[in-house]
């Protein structure tokens, strides 16, 4: 069963500053209701993060708003254009680098730029133009007359990204530009990113790893099963979850479970054992502010002196966002 499309609200004045807004958005697949309501209102010229697992809906969501996908309920609007019935006038502004590579294997890096150059209206000569432009930028001028099939994933990401970016967009998609990449490549994607925003493009950035959300993104929306579960900033979304988090290391492994109950009990906290033996960490509340943590904090500590356990370091932080991934996808009552 479809659901008709709501007819499109005319923007505010409150949308003019918005790339993208969203309203009850929904896709429906037979009984899998794909993406079930999101409500979004991504800044322009920011990076905006969508989090969440596999099969939570990010790819679903990202369709509908680059026009891929007909929605089966709500409203979207690009820059005040409706995905619906304004749908050329959104393709103008928008571009998409999804989650595999999208050019030619058999071609070289400079003559897929050069193709899908002209393809966009530019002449022979800006079309080698451009391309040269993008291969210095993106580090791959070694490697232009290679054979995309011959580059490692972190230069094919690379060449997918500068082919997006041809014709400058207003508001680029990158669906898990990073999935399967080593740290290094990784890093050199993020910077690519950053350097794209500081030309004026809006980014929506959909992601599963935490810190790459934490490194890009000003404002992040947790998505799980279709449903916006949290949408903040980080701080907002670490905060949401408990003001700090206590990480300890004890001399001894053997006293770790009582320091666990120690802690759950002394601080009325979730305490999660870290992969070493030695580790925990406790999630605090701290009744929303640093001084309640640090409080809540030295109580703890002085009731596992006490006990008897002695603990080699100790750290008081805020949360990080695997943590306040974890505690919001526990409230759903599912995990990642």
């Amino acid at each position: 069963m479809t659901h008709p499309v709501a007819d499109a609200a005319p923007a505010s004045r409150a949308d003019a500053d918005l790339a993208i807004r969203t309203h009850g958005l929904v896709k429906v697949f037979g009984d899998n209701r794909a993406v079930d309501g999101i409500d979004l209102a991504v800044p322009a010229g920011t990076v905006y993060g969508v989090l969440g697992p596999n099969g939570a809906g990010k790819t679903t969501a990202v369709k509908m708003l680059a026009t891929l996908l007909r929605p089966d309920g709500g409203t979207a609007h690009v820059f005040g254009r409706d995905v619906v019935k304004e749908a050329d006038a959104v393709r103008s502004r928008v571009s998409l680098t999804g989650q595999y590579a999208s050019v030619d294997e058999d071609l070289t890096g400079t003559e897929n730029l050069i193709l899908l150059a002209r393809l966009l209206g530019h002449s022979k000569a800006d079309s080698r133009s451009r391309a040269g432009q993008l291969l210095e930028a993106f580090g791959l001028t070694a490697a232009a007359g290679k054979q995309v099939k011959n580059y490692s994933g972190g230069m094919r990401r690379r060449i997918d990204i500068a082919a997006s970016i041809l014709n400058t967009p207003d508001l680029l998609f990158l669906d898990e530009p990073t999935t399967g990449l080593d740290p290094r490549s990784r890093n050199q994607v993020w910077d690519i990113v950053r350097a794209v925003v500081a030309q004026g493009t809006t980014v929506l950035l959909t992601t599963q790893y935490l810190d790459e959300a934490d490194q890009l993104a000003s404002r992040i929306a947790v998505i799980d099963h279709g449903k916006v579960i949290a949408e903040g900033t980080k701080g907002e979304l670490k905060a949401s979850v408990g003001s700090g988090s206590v990480h300890l290391r004890l001399r001894d492994a053997g006293q770790r479970p009582e320091a666990e109950r120690i802690l759950a009990e002394s601080m009325r906290a979730t305490v999660q054992l870290d992969p070493d033996p030695v580790a925990l960490t406790a999630t605090v509340d701290g009744s929303g502010t640093d001084q309640g943590a640090a409080e809540q904090a030295a109580r703890a500590l002085a009731a596992l002196a006490r006990s008897g356990i002695t603990v080699d370091s100790f750290a008081l932080g805020q949360p990080s966002l695997d943590e306040v991934f974890m505690a919001l996808t526990d409230k759903k009552g599912v995990t990642a």
